[in-house]
């Protein structure tokens, strides 16, 4: 007797940090697709980015368990940060595959990603041997995807959340309860996460001169 395949979605991204956003997400698709988990896969630095307000490999890695360990089909994947550099989409699912042959994977993605998806590494492959389920985003519409047979547009809630807009707000010391999971918050403030730098005392000549 054949068994069904677990079916895995992967949601990719820096998460810095993961938010309510990302797992208002990550819990619509277990719930209202067909999938039977949600992977939030983290990716290293990506190299378009400003690294100055990137947490560490680690800590991301740290605050997605911390925000998913509570719920069982919601999961942390750090498979990215094991793999040669830089880190491609078409690499992971691959590693993924020989990993998990009993899995089979979908890409989780916001609309916004099929703006730019003909520049992704292998793109036709990926979209030849895998589904994407796509999520609105603002101001973003299919465009000439609409009728793309393995690509599937899911009615999640538009969600505007950015972890920049978080980000900021701690550096502007605002209480950002309710926008972050408790857990990661506490983590977080914890260890002063993107918050503004302290000014440093001026030093004293003398010290100023010494090399």
């Amino acid at each position: 007797m054949q068994t069904t395949q677990k079916k895995i979605g992967l949601f990719f991204g820096s998460f810095n940090p993961i938010h309510t956003g990302h797992l208002i997400i990550g819990n619509y698709m277990v719930e209202f697709t067909d999938l039977d988990e949600v992977w939030f896969v983290v990716s290293p630095h990506n190299p378009l980015k400003d690294k100055k307000t990137l947490l560490s490999d680690v800590h991301r890695v740290t605050l997605v368990r911390l925000a998913t360990e509570d719920h069982t089909r919601l999961k942390v994947c750090d498979i990215e940060m094991k793999l040669p550099q830089p880190s491609y989409t078409i690499h992971t699912l691959t590693y993924l595959a020989e990993d998990y042959p009993d899995y089979h994977f979908v890409l989780i993605g916001g609309m916004d990603i099929l703006h730019t998806f003909h520049k992704w590494k292998n793109w036709e492959e990926i979209l030849g041997q895998y589904e994407l389920y796509i999520y609105p985003r603002p101001g973003y519409e299919p465009g000439k995807w609409a009728e793309h047979p393995h690509i599937k547009f899911v009615p999640a809630p538009l969600i505007e959340i950015s972890a920049s807009f978080i980000r900021q707000g701690i550096q502007n010391e605002k209480n950002m309860d309710f926008f972050l999971p408790t857990k990661v918050y506490e983590y977080m403030r914890n260890m002063h996460f993107y918050e503004k730098k302290k000014r440093q005392p001026k030093q004293d000549t003398e010290s100023e001169n010494i090399i």
